[in-house]
């Protein structure tokens, strides 16, 4: 029967990362890749089995295949710091992943046993009788080594690592999608419950798109840009928006929007309304002539859409509205090989 482990306090979060423009050149570092997926501590305490988020919430319900993994486990108390990853195919699935976070039992058994996510450790913070979570990273580095070697299970992976700098970013350029950024950690360090203790180098990449529609502000500035791309069928897609726009450019961008008012919009997926989730925060969007086309910075895409708010770069008034297609996203977002990565790192 699974349960949470007594071993870690409920209100202990993992270790997180700031972000940084460029990864420590001097010595004493750990590179590691950041992969994409769902942060999670896996927890065992003799029968007692978790996974946890790091909002501190339990994610044991809806990965069963992995909690089964870590009973059958030799060692049979210990907590590990990693990334639960789905891979369809050889490819990564975020979304996936979230397709996991149902509230029907039977459709996540059945994800489970049609889709078994697996689990991608990257820090060892107990391991039998040896507390290492005050211990310097080298040490909880080898006991995980030592972790994986005794455990083996198609389902449990070991992130690689190295101290080279340029070989880490190296991991990044050559990995298309498969990597969200590489993590930067002290060697020296303990591990640092619930403080930002880690460097992390994103990736970032951009889209010309065409700006469909826009939200404002209570004074009925400019506030977010809604994004839209053409799919194959050449309907416009809303795919995402912008965070907020600067109080510097807000007027002029207000104003270069305002001419194009009461256009169609968007002709394909449209973005809704005030969701029931925003506690009335969303504004009702105006559409727009689809005639604007705006770069944007993202990080990553899940279902054909930018899984988090984009960075206004500038205007492209060169580029026509009808060259901004999802192609886009298909030739800088390629599919990732798992396999590919480790052996990149071997």
């Amino acid at each position: 029967m699974s349960g949470q482990p007594q071993i870690v306090a409920a209100d202990k979060r993992p270790m997180e990362a700031r972000l940084v423009a460029s990864l420590p050149q001097e010595e004493g570092w750990q590179f590691e890749p950041k992969w994409d997926g769902f942060r999670a501590l896996a927890m065992r305490a003799g029968d007692a089995i978790d996974l946890r988020s790091k909002s501190g919430k339990s994610l044991a319900r809806y990965f069963p295949e992995i909690l089964a993994m870590l009973r059958s486990l030799p060692t049979t108390r210990f907590v590990l710091d990693g990334e639960l990853i789905l891979p369809i195919g050889r490819t990564l699935s975020f979304d996936a992943l979230q397709q996991r976070l149902h509230p029907a039992a039977s459709r996540i058994a059945k994800l489970a046993r049609e889709t078994p996510a697996q689990l991608m450790l990257f820090d060892c913070l107990l391991a039998g009788a040896r507390d290492l979570a005050d211990a310097p990273l080298s040490e909880r580095r080898a006991a995980l080594e030592a972790f994986y070697a005794d455990n083996h299970h198609r389902s449990l992976l070991l992130s690689p690592r190295t101290t080279d700098a340029i070989r880490a970013q190296d991991w990044l350029k050559r990995s298309g999608g498969a990597l969200d950024g590489i993590v930067a950690k002290r060697l020296t360090e303990p591990y640092r419950w619930g403080e930002r203790a880690m460097l992390k180098l994103k990736r970032h990449r951009s889209a010309d798109c065409v700006v469909g529609g826009f939200r404002r502000t209570d004074d009925g500035e400019a506030a977010s840009l809604l994004l839209g791309l053409y799919n194959d069928a050449g309907a416009l897609d809303h795919v995402g928006f912008t965070s907020a726009i600067a109080d510097a450019d807000r007027a002029a961008i207000t104003a270069r929007l305002e001419k194009h008012v009461g256009g169609s919009g968007f002709t394909g997926k449209a973005p809704g309304g005030p969701s029931r989730w925003s506690n009335g925060r969303d504004k009702p969007w105006e559409p727009l002539a689809p005639v604007l086309v705006a770069e944007v910075r993202y990080d990553q895409v899940t279902g054909q859409r930018f899984r988090h708010g984009t960075r206004f770069l500038r205007w492209r008034p060169d580029k026509a509205p009808e060259q901004c297609t999802m192609e886009q996203l298909h030739q800088e977002l390629r599919p990732a090989d798992i396999e590919g990565v480790l052996d990149q790192a071997s």
